[in-house]
């Protein structure tokens, strides 16, 4: 049929004959404003002929019926909405408005199908709309072509694909509305050579935009047309057929009874649907052609899978015109894409033909030639593609068997053992269908027949021969499970398993070989364990779910016949297999599932008692673990206090006990004896009888035989003569074991709550020794093969150490003493109850410096070393130096975190208008200012650790945006002002990181702020930039208040150094330093105001002596002698002789500011101090007296240092280009403002 060139986007459709309207159309012809233009007359597609051009509709009249306004229906004076809003509403039903369409139309056609092309394209997400100008003066290319320059694909508005309820059913409603629009107009408008031209030709050209959303739109559109058209053309067929028919049976009628009028009604109305046909069969050409053929290989998966799907509806359909190799080829070279929804939806399709076996024959070619491909996506990496190919090769295996090779179908047979339980139902259909659904005709007169006579026999036989067959014996409960859905009358006839494995084969039938015996038992407990529990085995399924009323309902009764069939069967299947352990071990495991009160209501207790022989007799014959744990737990599951035979099996269990126990003391005893060398009968008969103890202990509670005692005495002899046999010991220690976890249990029901076996002290000192044994230390030197034994503790548990350190190690020495037992207070017991204590935190702190637990839990550790100094001091400090060792890194986010959380307490009890000179405040910057010291002299070991202290306190600063707006600060800028005091161990360069760092963080407008609250950032900000030309000061706007006072220590005097005189270096140092004060500004330089970390001064320009003698008024009598640091500068100079003169006046002023530093601090620093051993270095990480430390500093931009990786900032990069970079320390302390070069 498809026999049409393919037609470009303006395309013309011929028509051989002129097509009048049937006389059973729906619709009437007003005025015939859609008669057609004649035969042998074209009409561009969606165009009309120039003749035509405004003046269709009413005759050229008024463009609209009486109800009718642009197109609309007017109600009540109201004009309706667009097409595209009505179907997005979805409130009215299809066939209304589609009614409503078609009214307008025949009222003017040009105003709807304006209309309707509209719909399509805000159907893709497109806010351009078409006017009428452009419909009656643009071609459809140009119209796209402007639609594609309005179209925003980066909106994301595409109403097919958005989600929302709204949007939820508006691609079922699109779809609906082209079927019903063509089921309506199928007998009149489709022909009228103009809606179904303009249409095609509108989706023909937007099927081929690079717009994705055009593509898609247009494509649906188009294949849910061609869908439409394909049922047309099938009706048109059908009539066609029966008008043939009334033809031929009036025409061979006798000529006295022929009605002339009727042949010729008949041949002109068989003419009219031929003229139809013919022009569907272009429409559909032009569909196929124009949007199909390029459209099923579209970029787009989705857009191919739509492709695909209706070409298997097409054939399905009208399989006579579109159901042969033509069209087939299309889905089969589409099962390679590489798509899983595209493959899936070949599938899908395919199934459809094969289910009509009518269509078989014309797929013979089509299942010759891709049959193997069907086969090889059975195993398609996609779940669901592989679930309908195997669901496709049964629909073909049920057309034909013949097509499927024994090598194709074995392809499908390994995969009812597949983890996926749906491809595996899916094998074990095509299994069952394949070999276990066909049934010779002799069955049917055997179909009553019951046991090993019925005709499920050859059947359970076949399954265990597959069974066997397939290699994979211990996957039985899978195989089960795959077929338990198409084939549970056979696998639920225990009956006739029992039956062939009781009795004796009928004549001429081949017993049961023993490895097939051992297959079914498998498989018949696999069978009665899925009744029983109504889910998948372990591996399949997502879990347990909850069965419905039925399922409940066919669950009981599973276990009713279970139960009622083999508490007969049981004893006498144990009896006959009891030699055989794994048959035995399998049997044994049934009870599990029976329903224990039918022994009771159905008068079976004399089985019972067999059943409890034959275990008991299985008990003494066997010694293999899996055996005896079996009657141990068959036992278990029949004591069940619930049900009356709990007695009858509770004494049986007692007396299997009592006689297994009196028989290991005796052979104990014997086996002990001194002198004599036991031998090997002894030893196997003590390692049996142990076996059947220790199985049947580890499922009951056997405390009352104590067998600790015989356990303990017989490894206690094994360690002293150490001739043990190793089996003994192992199975002595297991029974130990489950004697211990028998006592747990036994602690842990009890609801006395006085139990304790050990103080929680002595257990948490012994959990952390354990802990540390038990470490991957414990694989040092050469070890490996201990690493089984390695343990590292969870979270969970870390966080319980951690807790329970800061509850009994942190606390007040009062508030111990009050818990302790009518303890008196005097020194002793303080001194006693610290000592403790300590050993607790050292305990823990074991733990973190040997990396057991996690280093970060040691921030709630060091975050108390300044409140519990004096107790934990020396331990915390020792702490601090071990994991720098370990990880500098981590060290240091370590310490940054424990600050952050003092921070975060502080603002939780406080909120976060809290006052900056408060002790608690002040108590934290103080802590920092002890672990700033902690990071020693030598900055380049320490450098990226401290980088990404600085990072990690920047990150925390700026984490909470004011939810007030950005012109207030970030909640936590406070902490700035802690994290300046690790600025001076920056070096100079990675200063300059940070702050670019900082910059990342910051908005323009925050540089600008100069209101008290934002004091910690330009504090910060100015840390960073100070001492930009020396690594060994860092100069700050503000003064930082201390609150402890320096270690009174002379320093030692340096020999052969020269002097400066007291008035060159006064001099010096005032010009320096107030030049500096006169230049250092912000970066629209406005003068900034002195800060103290406490007090808020007046914005009073002072000389720097001035300004913290005026925060700190110095006494008289606790002032120090100045550390005489003059010959550390003349010694400098000498080493300098050749540096200009500017740059040695620079360098004086530097070591003069650190000597009224060093001055105010030994003002401000009064008392005893809390941590003496870090005070020393301060005057030698400012004076960095060594001749290699100076040239470094001078000289550490020309090292090849390692980069700090922080991201650069990108608002700076922004600002360079508004105004000059005020941030930059060149830009503010440049030669022309010094008067001396820069390093």
């Amino acid at each position: 049929m498809i026999a049409a060139p393919e037609i470009p986007t303006d395309f013309t459709l011929l028509q051989e004959s002129e097509t009048h309207f049937s006389s059973d159309t729906d619709f009437e012809d007003i005025e015939g404003k859609n008669q057609k233009q004649g035969k042998g007359k074209t009409c561009k597609k969606g165009k009309k002929g120039p003749a035509e051009k405004g003046k269709s509709g009413n005759g050229g009249g008024k463009p609209g019926g009486p109800n009718r306004m642009n197109g609309h229906h007017q109600q009540n004076g109201v004009e309706n909405m667009m097409l595209f809003e009505v179907v997005k509403m979805g409130k009215s039903a299809m066939q209304s408005v589609v009614d409503d369409w078609i009214e307008s139309y025949k009222h003017d056609r040009d105003i709807a199908l304006l209309d309707l092309i509209n719909f399509f394209i805000q159907c893709s997400g497109c806010k351009g709309v078409v006017t009428a100008e452009m419909f009656r003066h643009m071609q459809n290319s140009e119209i796209i072509r402007k639609m594609t320059e309005e179209f925003d694909e980066d909106s994301g508005d595409y109403p097919l694909t958005m989600a929302g309820p709204q949007w939820k059913k508006f691609k079922s409603s699109f779809c609906e509305f082209i079927g019903v629009l063509v089921r309506q107009c199928q007998y009149s408008i489709i022909y009228d050579e103009y809606m179904m031209d303009t249409v095609i030709s509108l989706l023909t050209g937007l099927s081929d935009s690079q717009v994705r959303a055009f593509r898609h739109t247009s494509t649906l559109a188009a294949m849910k047309l061609m869908t439409a058209l394909v049922n047309v053309a099938l009706n048109l067929s059908i009539n066609m057929d029966n008008t043939q028919r009334q033809y031929e049976a009036e025409r061979n009628k006798i000529i006295g009874k022929r009605a002339n009028d009727r042949l010729e009604l008949l041949l002109q109305k068989r003419k009219e649907l031929q003229e139809n046909q013919d022009e569907i069969e272009n429409m559909m050409n032009a569909i196929f052609k124009g949007v199909f053929v390029h459209r099923y290989r579209d970029a787009i998966a989705e857009i191919r899978a739509i492709c695909i799907e209706e070409i298997g509806i097409w054939m399905k359909m009208y399989s006579d015109a579109f159901l042969n190799d033509s069209y087939l080829k299309y889905v089969g070279w589409t099962m390679h894409d590489k798509q899983g929804e595209v493959r899936l939806k070949c599938l899908t399709a395919l199934q459809g033909l094969y289910y009509n076996k009518e269509l078989n024959s014309k797929l013979e070619l089509f299942t010759s030639r891709f049959k193997d491909r069907i086969v090889s996506m059975t195993l398609d990496k996609e779940y669901d593609v592989a679930v309908q190919a195997i669901k496709l090769l049964t629909l073909v295996l049920q057309s034909s068997e013949e097509v499927l090779t024994a090598e194709d179908c074995e392809n499908v047979y390994h995969l009812v053992y597949s983890a996926h339980r749906p491809v595996a139902v899916a094998a074990g259909e095509f299994l069952y269908k394949k070999l276990f659904s066909r049934r010779d005709p002799e069955d049917d007169g055997i179909l009553k027949r019951r046991g090993r006579q019925s005709p499920n026999a050859n059947l359970v036989k076949t399954l265990v021969f597959f069974f066997l067959e397939s290699e994979l014996h211990e996957h039985a409960a899978y195989l089960v499970d795959s077929m338990w859905d198409c084939a549970t009358d056979l696998l639920k006839d225990w009956e006739c398993m029992n039956s062939l494995l009781l009795e004796e084969p009928l004549n001429g039938e081949e017993p049961l070989t023993d490895r097939q015996e051992s297959a079914l038992i498998e498989i018949m407990l696999c069978t009665i364990r899925q009744a029983a529990e109504c889910h998948p085995p372990v591996g399949r399924g997502t879990g347990k779910r909850v069965l419905t009323a039925k399922e409940k309902k066919t669950q009981l009764d599973d276990r009713t016949k279970i139960t009622e069939l083999f508490a007969v069967a049981l004893p006498q299947l144990l009896a006959k297999y009891s030699v055989d352990a794994e048959k035995v071990t399998n049997l044994l495991q049934l009870p599990q599932y029976f329903d224990l009160e039918i022994y009771t209501t159905g008068r079976l207790e004399k089985h019972l008692d067999a059943l409890l022989r034959q275990i008991r007799d299985i008990v003494e014959k066997h010694t293999d673990i899996d055996v005896l744990e079996a009657c141990s737990k068959t036992y278990h599951a029949l004591c069940n206090e619930e049900f009356t035979i709990f007695n009858r099996v509770d004494i049986a269990r007692s007396q299997l006990i009592d006689e297994l126990a009196d028989k290991f003391n005796r052979l104990l005893e014997d086996f002990l004896q001194e002198g004599e060398e036991p031998d090997e009968d002894d030893a196997y008969q003590v390692l049996s009888t142990l076996k059947r103890i220790t199985a049947f202990h580890n499922a009951h509670d056997l405390s009352r035989w104590d067998l600790f005692g015989c356990n303990y005495k017989l490894l206690k002899t094994g360690i002293e003569n150490g001739d043990m046999p190793e089996q003994i010991v192992i199975h002595a220690l297991q029974c130990t074991h489950y004697v211990i976890l028998w006592q747990l249990a036994k602690i842990t029901e009890s609801s006395s709550t006085k139990v304790c076996l050990v103080p929680d002290v002595l257990a948490f000192t012994i959990l952390c020794d354990v802990l540390m044994i038990f470490s991957h230390q414990i694989m040092t030197g050469g070890r490996d093969m201990l690493e089984p034994l390695v343990y590292t503790p969870d979270s969970s548990l870390q966080s319980e150490l951690l807790s329970f350190i800061l509850d009994h190690v942190f606390i007040d020495q009062d508030d111990d003493n009050n818990s302790a037992d009518g303890q008196q207070d005097d020194e002793a017991s303080k001194i006693e109850a610290l000592h403790k204590r300590r050993n607790l935190l050292a305990a823990f702190c074991k733990l973190i410096v040997y990396t057991v637990v996690e280093m970060n839990t040691a921030a709630d550790i060091f975050k108390q070393y300044m409140k519990y100094y004096n107790d934990y001091g020396d331990i915390i400090k020792e702490t601090m130096s071990k994991t720098r060792q370990i990880d500098k890194i981590q060290c240091a986010k370590t310490l940054i975190l424990s600050l952050q959380q003092l921070f975060n307490e502080m603002i939780q009890e406080n909120g976060y208008n809290f006052d900056r000179s408060s002790p608690t405040f002040s108590g934290i910057k103080e802590l920092a200012r002890r672990f700033a010291l902690t990071f020693g002299l030598d900055q380049l070991k320490t450098r990226e650790a401290i980088a990404m202290l600085h990072k990690d306190g920047i990150e925390f600063a700026f984490k909470e945006p004011n939810p007030q707006g950005e012109s207030h600060p970030p909640l936590n800028l406070a902490f700035l002002d802690i994290l300046s005091e690790f600025s001076s161990k920056l070096l100079r360069q990675d200063k300059r990181t940070v702050y670019v760092y900082l910059e990342k963080f910051m908005t323009f407008q925050m540089s600008l702020r100069r209101e008290d609250v934002w004091l910690p950032l330009m504090s910060y900000r100015n840390s960073l930039l100070a001492g930009g030309d020396d690594d060994t000061m860092s100069v700050i706007s503000g003064i930082s208040s201390r609150g402890s006072t320096v270690r009174n220590k002379k320093t030692k005097p340096a020999t052969g150094k020269r002097k400066v005189p007291e008035a060159e270096e006064s001099s010096s140092s005032d010009s320096i330093w107030m030049n500096r004060e006169q230049t250092m500004h912000t970066p629209v330089m406005m003068q900034t105001p002195q800060l103290t970390s406490t007090i808020m001064r007046e914005p009073k320009r002072l000389r720097p002596e001035e300004s913290y003698m005026g925060v700190y008024p110095m006494q008289p009598e606790h002032h120090q002698a100045p550390l005489d640091y003059n010959t550390q500068v003349t010694w400098m100079l000498a080493q300098r002789q050749q540096e200009e003169a500017a740059r040695q006046q620079q360098e004086r002023a530097a070591m003069n500011y650190v000597k009224l530093r060093t001055n105010l601090q030994h003002a401000i620093r009064r008392g005893t101090s809390l941590m003496e051993d870090d005070e020393e270095p301060i005057v030698e990480d400012v004076m960095m007296s060594s001749e290699g430390r100076i040239e470094d500093l001078n000289e550490g931009m020309d090292f090849d240092t390692m980069d700090i990786d922080l991201p650069p900032s990108k608002n700076r990069r922004e600002r360079t280009e508004l105004k000059p970079d005020f941030f930059d320390p060149a830009s503010i302390m440049d030669e022309s403002v010094l008067g001396v070069s820069m390093f």
